[in-house]
């Protein structure tokens, strides 16, 4: 397939962070969460969740994300590895955040084309998200990165964000 549907290349990662938006976009919809983008990202914060609810111990919660996508080999039998930098490590790590805050890495294809299958009748938005909270993590030596496991049965889907709102919800945090 001619290009736009060939592989994305490393002066195009853009087209990669705008895929795992939308990805995030729709599973936040289906689990009735809204979605905003912060102005500026000076904290590692690349999108901003929210699900309005009343009666619950906490109102209204929300949930900051540090998003990655990539479409490098790191599925593994059960978990998912991920070199992450140490500042985005660094900022995903406190407990001292009014905001509990996540890390979500969309795998994706190489190929373009293969990121969304459709038809009149189906959307499907190709491969998996996964979460992982760095929360009260130690701090490192390491000045460059460090490779995050996430566990494979934290797929960032509309059943795992409702749970994930749920625990936020009663006053847990991921």
């Amino acid at each position: 397939m001619p290009y736009p549907f060939e592989v994305c290349e490393a002066h195009e990662t853009w087209r990669m962070e705008e895929f795992s938006s939308a990805y995030v976009r729709a599973v936040s919809a289906t689990a009735g969460c809204s979605v905003a983008k912060p102005e500026v990202d000076d904290d590692s914060i690349d999108l901003i969740l929210k699900r309005k609810r009343a009666g619950t111990a906490v109102r209204s919660p929300q949930l900051d994300i540090q998003l990655k996508a990539t479409y490098t080999d790191c599925i593994r039998e059960g978990h998912i590895s991920y070199p992450l930098s140490i500042k985005n490590y660094d900022d995903l790590r406190p407990v001292n955040v009014a905001v509990p805050r996540i890390l979500v890495v969309v795998a994706m294809n190489p190929e373009a084309g293969a990121w969304i299958e459709h038809s009149q009748d189906s959307l499907s938005l190709r491969k998996c998200g996964y979460w992982i909270s760095l929360r009260g993590e130690p701090p490192l030596s390491n000045t460059t990165s460090r490779t995050v496991t996430i566990p494979r049965e934290q797929v960032f889907d509309a059943i795992g964000l409702h749970r994930i709102f749920e625990a936020l919800e009663s006053g847990r945090v991921p």
